[in-house]
């Protein structure tokens, strides 16, 4: 069964978005659990929204508008938090609700029916078209290129500014540049599991990782394994089943994580029988 589906092209392309949405997942989403940039990057997430409306009403692809509204709305978050000192969670909810608002709005004024827009809000991986997948490797080579060169430095900034103030590293660049590569994700995860999840994927496999790893870099090896396992299960069950792909995977990584919680649960009740 499963070779008579990998002979489908769209499946094909579905495993390759999926597989390329894991190594994202990993190496991001580890940056995030650590820096607590959760609710960050759910802000973003709901901001592209903001991009898909304005793309539909000036005409243009709104894939591409999503991802130049979320790298804009990135670096105003940035500059804001460094020359204002606004707290960041307060700028989260401020752009979390502006980027639906606007992307409402744009959509109403946009004459006819908006196509894909359900796509876009919760995704749909077995209709990614090879062209955006093509994207989506080029936006991951330069994610991945990026942390490998920044890695120690980023590192730093996310487990401590001030040491790295006292190392001498460019603390606001670096802050800045992280939330450029969340927005990226974002950007990536888009056409995986649309916007209302992305925040679910972009979290819950390092959240689940971190749990057995002793360093960053084994969190996110074993980040993208777990993403792997979600989004691949999940693409393969969602079609089984005939249900959206993008709420399966979610469901299946919520799954892990409750098992994961479990776990921890019953190894802390075995210690606590031993050491009585």
């Amino acid at each position: 069964m499963i070779l008579s589906i990998l002979g489908f092209e769209f499946f094909r392309n579905a495993v390759a978005a999926g597989l390329i949405a894991s190594i994202v997942c990993g190496i991001i989403g580890s940056f995030v659990i650590v820096k607590r940039l959760v609710s960050l990057s759910g802000g973003l997430a709901h901001a592209a929204f903001g991009g898909v409306g304005l793309g539909y009403f000036l005409g243009v692809d709104p894939f591409l508008g999503a991802a130049g509204f979320t790298l804009a709305i990135a670096l105003l978050i940035g500059t804001i938090r460094e020359k204002f000192g606004q707290y960041m969670e307060t700028l989260t909810g401020v752009v979390w609700a502006a980027g639906m608002a606007t992307g409402i709005l744009f959509i109403a004024l946009t004459p006819g029916y908006a196509p894909e827009l359900f796509g876009f809000l919760f995704g749909n991986i077995l209709l990614i078209p090879s062209e955006d997948l093509i994207i989506m490797g080029i936006l991951a080579l330069g994610i991945l290129l990026i942390v490998t060169a920044g890695f120690n430095q980023l590192v730093a900034v996310t487990f401590d500014e001030e040491y790295a103030r006292v190392m001498n590293l460019p603390v606001t660049a670096l802050l800045l540049l992280l939330l450029l590569l969340i927005a990226f994700s974002v950007i990536v995860l888009l056409r995986v599991v649309g916007i209302i999840l992305v925040i679910a994927l972009l979290t819950i496999p390092p959240a689940i990782a971190r749990e057995y790893s002793g360093s960053m870099r084994s969190m996110m090896c074993l980040s993208v394994l777990a993403a792997a396992g979600c989004t691949i299960g999940g693409l393969f069950l969602s079609y089984a089943m005939n249900v959206p792909s993008g709420a399966t995977i979610i469901l299946l990584a919520t799954l892990g994580y409750g098992l994961m919680l479990f776990e921890r649960w019953m190894a802390g009740r075995r210690t606590q029988g031993a050491a009585g």
